[in-house]
């Protein structure tokens, strides 16, 4: 498997900037990534994000990597970094809606009385003021990507003009800033 020439021709070619050889080496491999990031209990978008992550890295790595045929092996590492980064982001996670929340706080702002719209209010206030302070592209990916009705993969890429695969790992990057702002810090219990 190490001198598989298949391989080797495949990542030559693709450093080379040949479609076809990119595309091949995507679908032969894809089925590797999407079963690391199964065996680690993520799918769905999570599991979008990672491949996401994967591909890019790859597409920025290619020209580096030593050993042509080692790719697999690399891309199997490669997805259970991401996928680890990915759970361990998860867990820094603190719910700001929804979630389990304390049995006296309202949960959904209209069964709490007035307490609880006011709470809901500055959320919302605090979300606004937070995304205002995004930069203006990772502004247009959030909102394209939370319209109602949703925008496709392909109207975005072409919007923002960015590869598919870039769009799960910058939105996980645009919600890591939001995450940190300091209007949504200051909701956070002391």
């Amino acid at each position: 498997m190490r001198d598989d020439p298949v391989v080797v021709d495949l990542v030559l070619r693709a450093r080379e900037g040949d479609p076809a050889a990119w595309d091949a080496i995507v679908e032969r491999y894809a089925p590797l990534v999407w079963s690391v990031c199964r065996r680690y209990g993520l799918t769905g978008t999570d599991a979008d994000d990672v491949g996401g992550g994967v591909w890019l890295r790859a597409v920025e790595r290619l020209d580096t990597l030593r050993e042509p045929a080692a790719l697999p092996g690399w891309l199997l590492r490669t997805t259970e970094r991401e996928c680890l980064q990915l759970l361990r982001a998860r867990k820094r996670q603190i719910p700001v809606d929804g979630g389990e929340l304390a049995p006296d706080t309202p949960d959904d702002g209209v069964s709490g009385g007035l307490d609880g719209h006011l709470l809901v209010a500055e959320r919302r206030h605090a979300l606004r003021l937070a995304f205002a302070e995004l930069p203006t592209r990772c502004q247009q990916l959030l909102a394209m990507l939370f319209a109602d009705p949703p925008v496709s993969y392909a109207r975005i890429c072409a919007a923002l003009d960015v590869p598919v695969g870039a769009i799960g790992p910058t939105r996980r990057r645009c919600l890591d800033r939001l995450r940190r702002s300091e209007a949504l810090a200051a909701l956070e219990p002391a």
